[in-house]
């Protein structure tokens, strides 16, 4: 796609550019290029798709489950066979290494084999004789149209973490990716056509708050799943719940690493490194805090500081020269991090590594900030209550294994964390009392497969079912109950003979 083509909507089948809508940047952050646009469309769009969506729902939740599976197994296939391509396309709009755009792209193929395998997920219960001559029996079924809006961070993954699982339960899809990051969506929503999906079953609407507020208040958009902020996702899930609507908003995280003093230096030093700066630390899973407990801080830190001082950033959008680390999605997302550290630092704590220094001499606009480690970080301190989503990492100092759980404990999130270290009772201890829904033992970023639910707690998700695995598969269908009696064999010669 060139600099002066447009993003399409795809609704109905048919793939269009409005022409009466102001177009919105899409960026290559390796360079600081355009080389899109995308359409900010509002409620006049969103009204399209939804009667899209609606008028194929009939067809699409009557097809067999099977039939429906069928769809995935193509779409995997294909894929597959377009695998490299498409992570070339997510390293070049979104910054991602090649390396990150490769795990992002196979996540999301691993959510699509879950897929496959909806007949067995769609099963019911049921129960003989629940009293004398009467059974009873449950069914799933489809909630109709249902929608997903999206964040940047993962162009591939978290669109396929709903629609592969929301279509296979037999509903209708409206996506709004992110109006940063559309082009990735786009290329495989074309290959889902490809793999055979019917017009209206799958459609696309790009813009920003408008178009978010018209899929939050339609009356025939049955469900809502949105990933982003924290204060966006509390927003969206107070909005869609207050309109009628079936939410799961997952929101910000603030992912503590306490590191004991008996963990593996090699293997721990290389583990956080990768779960603070991988994606740039734009994930919700990063591990953005670290807490040295007791010598922790003296084993591990230099290894730590040495290893992150050696990380190469640079561009990643040319498969045959990849970094360690691309570049931030945005300028302005860089001045804010950077701006981030500056308060940091100012408050007391003490820059090992400092990003703000970097810079690219084969790219000088793109958008970079290196990998920053900044130690003595006080629970005070503007890092600490502060979704940084970059690449930083904050260390913590604490005496004991309970302060160390302690003030993780105390923020807000509760997306994930994890612990470094060789006691099993120390383990244990960790995994039982803190709060947070995703826990790690020796496990720097512990996000779950396709087939487990991503289970964020406290203000990092607002909802009653996460997305993913078998909740998932409960948020996208509704249970129907039968209860039967039959009182004789019916009239007719048939039974009298």
């Amino acid at each position: 796609m060139s600099s002066t083509e447009t993003c399409p909507l795809y609704i109905d089948g048919s793939w269009s550019v409005p022409s009466s809508h102001p177009t919105s940047p899409v960026h290559n952050p390796s360079r600081g290029s355009v080389i899109a646009g995308v359409p900010m469309c509002g409620a006049a769009e969103v009204d399209a798709a939804v009667a899209s969506a609606k008028k194929a729902f009939p067809m699409w939740r009557d097809t067999p489950p099977n039939d429906r599976a069928q769809v995935f197994f193509r779409l995997k296939i294909l894929l597959e066979e377009a695998f490299h391509d498409l992570c070339l396309g997510i390293a070049t709009e979104h910054g991602k290494t090649l390396a990150e755009a490769r795990g992002d792209l196979r996540r999301g193929i691993e959510v699509v084999e879950f897929a496959c395998g909806i007949p067995t997920l769609l099963m019911g219960e049921s129960l003989e004789n629940i009293a004398r001559g009467i059974d009873c029996h449950t069914d799933r079924h489809p909630l109709g149209v249902v929608a997903g809006i999206c964040p940047f961070n993962f162009p591939a993954l978290v669109p396929m973490w709903m629609w592969p699982v929301a279509l296979a339960c037999g509903n209708c899809f409206i996506l709004k990716p992110s109006e940063k990051v559309p082009l990735t969506m786009q290329r495989v929503i074309g290959l889902l056509e490809k793999a055979g999906l019917p017009p209206g079953v799958m459609n696309i609407v790009h813009g920003g708050r408008e178009c978010v507020d018209a899929l939050l208040e339609h009356p025939d958009v049955a469900a809502i799943s949105f990933v982003g902020s924290t204060p966006i996702a509390r927003e969206i899930h107070r909005k869609g719940t207050l309109n009628g609507k079936r939410v799961q908003a997952a929101g910000g995280a603030k992912n503590f690493v306490i590191l004991m003093p008996d963990a593996d230096v090699d293997r721990t030093v290389e583990a956080v490194k990768d779960g603070a700066f991988g994606c740039a630390g734009e994930r919700c899973m990063a591990g953005s805090t670290a807490v040295a407990v007791g010598e922790a801080g003296e084993r591990l830190l230099p290894a730590l500081a040495d290893l992150v001082s050696s990380m190469k950033v640079g561009p990643t959008d040319r498969a045959d020269s990849q970094p360690d680390m691309g570049a931030v999605i945005s300028r302005e997302h860089r001045d804010r991090v950077a701006h981030l550290i500056d308060a940091g630092e100012a408050a007391g704590a003490k820059v090992l590594t400092d990003g703000r220094k970097t810079r690219v001499d084969d790219a000088p606009d793109g958008f970079y900030l290196g990998p920053t480690l900044i130690d003595q970080v006080t629970p005070d301190n503007p890092l600490m209550d502060t979704e940084v989503f970059g690449p930083v990492l904050a260390v913590l100092r604490a005496d004991t294994l309970e302060q160390a759980i302690a003030e993780a404990n105390k923020q807000a999130f509760g997306n994930g964390a994890a612990i470094f270290t060789n006691s099993g009772k120390a383990a244990r201890e960790f995994r039982r009392n803190v709060s947070a829904g995703m826990v790690g033992i020796n496990v720097a970023v512990p996000a779950p497969l396709a087939y487990f639910p991503f289970t964020g707690w406290n203000d990092s998700f607002f909802g009653d079912l996460h997305i993913q695995g078998k909740e998932g598969v409960e948020f996208y269908t509704q249970r129907k109950t039968t209860t039967t009696r039959w009182f004789g064999f019916g009239d007719g010669e048939v039974w009298a003979k």
